[in-house]
């Protein structure tokens, strides 16, 4: 198959009850990697993926763990028939799946190691105490001074540079809800806060990062057989060492999706292929990369459309 594709791996949001179940039934490949988790786990994740409780699913020790998951199913549906990557990239979560795809990290312990991360990041922050925003319309350096004209000594940032236009800040609620006042006076098309469960990707993680460092040194890491460009910086991740620091870096550090679809362009990609539940990415790579193609492969009519195409 062509090797001018990028894989893009979603993250935390995309998930939905019955995501993986079709494409676990239709191929073995599939059902091997949900079993295998399964057993990691020591819980059907399976079940939650397939039938489970929406609300159950939401739980953030449990999205993370699910739709890594459905992502590595989908992944070794399509290894299995010939497809390759020039280069990956996650989004935050989705990094690991990313790892896990490049043969850096090993699914078990990748399962393990996002549960523990869910609950790190669950954990950092009292509930309420802590909220994310999406703004919309504005260029990047405007959003950073709404940021700093907001804080008032309370954090608030950007925490995902999702496309042109498109910026997601997180920090203390009181914070991020100024900045949507002020974004909105500013000339923001849009300015809303989002039903999110934590600040996610901001300096209040920082114990999140600090317990996931810790979780980190137990876990054997490989140097990636594939580039995966890297949340924080857009740096292909050459060595197991590059690897520990981008994972502990990314729970604070802004994930910088625009510049890690273009690092995938400068490494000669030609296509883009989200891999896993939902199409986010595939909506963002669509303005952020104009031009190029970008596809999502959720479902097993997607594997099959996608391995005929070549």
């Amino acid at each position: 198959m062509s090797s001018d594709t990028a894989f893009m791996f979603p993250g935390q949001g995309s998930q939905f009850v019955g995501m993986g179940r079709e494409v676990a039934a239709d191929y073995p490949e599939a059902k091997a990697v949900f079993d295998e988790v399964d057993d990691a786990l020591g819980f059907r994740l399976s079940n939650l993926c397939f039938s489970g409780d929406e609300d159950e699913l939401r739980r953030t020790e449990n999205t993370q763990p699910a739709i890594l998951t459905v992502s590595i199913a989908l992944h070794r549906v399509l290894a299995a028939r010939g497809a390759s990557a020039r280069c990956m990239a996650g989004h935050s979560l989705g990094e690991y799946s990313a790892l896990v795809a490049a043969g850096s990290l090993e699914l078990a312990s990748a399962a393990r190691l996002v549960r523990a991360r869910g609950s790190f990041m669950q954990e950092a922050v009292p509930e309420g105490e802590g909220a994310m925003a999406a703004i919309l319309g504005m260029e990047d350096d405007q959003v950073a001074e709404v940021c700093g004209d907001a804080a008032e000594g309370q954090v608030v940032s950007a925490a995902n540079y999702n496309s042109p236009g498109q910026v997601v800040i997180a920090g203390a609620t009181a914070a991020v809800e100024r900045a949507v006042v002020l974004a909105k006076e500013r000339g923001a098309r849009r300015a809303m806060m989002l039903n999110v469960s934590a600040p996610f990707h901001c300096a209040l993680m920082e114990p999140a990062a600090v317990k996931l460092e810790e979780a980190l040194a137990g876990v054997e890491i490989a140097d990636p057989r594939v580039p995966v460009i890297c949340n924080v910086d857009s740096v292909p991740l050459a060595n197991a060492d590059q690897v520990r620091s981008a994972l502990r870096r990314q729970v604070t550090a802004p994930v910088r999706w625009v510049d890690n679809v273009a690092a995938m362009l400068g490494l000669g990609a030609a296509r883009l292929v989200e891999i896993g539940p939902g199409k986010v990415l595939t909506g963002l790579a669509k303005r952020a990369a104009r031009g190029t193609p970008a596809v999502s492969v959720q479902e097993s009519a997607d594997v099959a459309e996608f391995t005929a195409a070549g």
